[in-house]
């Protein structure tokens, strides 16, 4: 247990820091609220009223966010494949190839089929 406490006193004294700043911010700071401060800002662009139910998103929408979790899944598992190579041999290249292999058809076939590009 001797081992934790200073990453323990090191996580309270940053929850501590982070508690600190927003409460001495929220008493502190100025309060000057009108409508634009308080109306969403995306980009630039005013947005624009939603239905009752919420709006429709694209289907590309969701592709290219699923696209997105598969590559950074893969390189959740390339670290430690790339940490541990020497102690894998053979068997870690070839498996580790295959798994890329299998990625890479996975970004071909979305790249052919237009996954990629956003209009």
């Amino acid at each position: 247990m001797n081992a934790y406490v200073p990453i323990l006193v090191l996580g309270a004294l940053a929850a501590g820091f982070a508690v600190f700043s927003v409460v001495t911010a929220a008493l502190v700071g100025p309060r000057r609220y009108n409508r634009a401060k308080l109306a969403a800002y995306e980009c630039g662009i005013e947005p624009t009223p939603q239905p009752a139910g919420g709006g429709r998103f694209p289907v590309k929408y969701y592709l290219t966010a699923m696209l997105f979790i598969i590559f950074d899944i893969e390189i959740v598992f390339l670290y430690p494949w790339a940490v541990h190579f020497d102690a894998l041999g053979m068997f870690g290249l070839v498996q580790m190839l295959i798994f890329v292999g299998l990625i890479g058809v996975a970004y071909a076939y979305d790249w052919r089929r237009g996954g990629l590009e956003w209009d």
